[in-house]
């Protein structure tokens, strides 16, 4: 069995305010959307960069269900970006809210994380360095040594 695409799919209380936002956050372009007569998004597919995201509205008939945004959360999706803290402001602007600042982390990476208005986290971050997997675990026992 070979594996060749994941992608996230996300249920959103209202996926064309969703699809707005992440044009508007990260630079999403809309490849196309499924719309039912009553309005309802059935499945929409947004481009960040060559990855695509999917999304829809509410099916609560099958049991999708957006998050209540009480809820904790139990995931994130992590895009990789040329400016990360540039981006974070950019998806503030847009209507996130900012759960972590950026920062530069052991593991080579400056990142922070946003809330979208929908509820998902969006870890977003750049390289700063290439560190080794050996070099990440001696940093990463440093770091616990110290919590």
């Amino acid at each position: 069995m070979a594996v060749h695409e994941v992608y996230p799919y996300l249920c959103v209380k209202s996926a064309s305010a969703a699809i707005a936002f992440y044009q508007e956050a990260f630079g999403a372009t809309e490849k196309f959307r499924l719309v039912e007569p009553s309005g309802r998004v059935g499945h929409a597919e947004i481009a960040l960069g060559d990855h695509i995201v999917m999304l829809a509205d509410e099916f609560p008939e099958m049991d999708f269900r957006a998050p209540d945004g009480k809820s904790q959360r139990t995931f994130l999706i992590h895009i990789h970006v040329d400016d990360a803290d540039a981006v974070i402001a950019t998806a503030l602007k847009a209507g996130g809210t900012l759960v972590r600042a950026a920062s530069d982390a052991f593991y080579g990476e400056r990142s922070g994380v946003v809330r979208d208005p929908f509820g998902y986290d969006w870890m977003i971050g750049h390289a700063i360095e290439s560190v080794e997997p050996a070099e990440m675990q001696r940093r990463y026992d440093a770091l616990m040594k110290k919590a």
